[in-house]
């Protein structure tokens, strides 16, 4: 049965975090609020979990999920990163970005590209992200809340609750959080390439 758990969208309660995140560490898949949409997370190396969250998107290994990290230092467990990805990465982070990098022998095989070994990586700037991956001192790997024929993502707790109640095995509701995607860019191979434009402002990083 799936667990409700409301919190304070700016500075969530320590003790309901600690809860959602045992959860988490316990094999559990949630609902979670981000900095662009509701994401759908699990913990790092639990394979049933990842694959119960690619069910209910609907893809397949070739749909990469991001890894949603604390902070630049961890980035760096999971991902090689260059100076000029690092000074990037600076500008980025926390932020509604994902970052496409090559991944270390850190990422399960299975989260990263089948055949381009890389690996999506973000720093939510989301409170309730943010400190529930503190919480659990590891990242998640997740994906958004999209399910499949839909055009956006779901933001509406209740309509969570109605669409994937008993599929989930907690929903971390914060309110509403948006509905627009991360922009993507690619810093696997050369210079940044700009793979999707979401919330993230490209003119914050000297892209546009």
């Amino acid at each position: 049965m799936t667990k409700y758990i409301a919190v304070h969208a700016k500075n969530p309660q320590a003790r309901l975090l600690h809860q959602a995140a045992q959860i988490l560490a316990d094999g559990g898949i949630a609902a979670i609020p981000t900095d662009s949409c509701y994401a759908l997370v699990c913990h790092l190396d639990d394979k049933p979990a990842v694959d119960h969250i690619r069910r209910l998107r609907n893809i397949d290994e070739r749909h990469q999920l991001s890894l949603l990290c604390r902070d630049l230092s961890e980035i760096s467990a999971y991902a090689l990163v260059d100076n000029a990805s690092y000074r990037l990465l600076r500008l980025a982070t926390p932020g509604p970005y994902t970052f496409i990098l090559e991944a270390t022998r850190e990422v399960p095989r299975r989260l990263s590209h089948p055949s381009r070994k890389t690996i999506g990586i973000r720093v939510p700037a989301h409170p309730v992200a943010l400190q529930l991956l503190h919480e659990l001192g590891q990242p998640l790997i997740g994906s958004s809340l999209q399910l499949p024929g839909d055009a956006l993502p779901l933001n509406d707790v209740d309509e969570i609750r109605a669409r994937l109640d008993n599929e989930l095995d907690l929903v971390l509701d914060a309110g509403s959080c948006g509905v627009q995607p991360t922009t993507v860019i690619d810093l696997s191979s050369g210079p940044a390439k700009v793979l999707r434009v979401g919330r993230g402002s490209l003119e914050r990083l000297g892209l546009a």
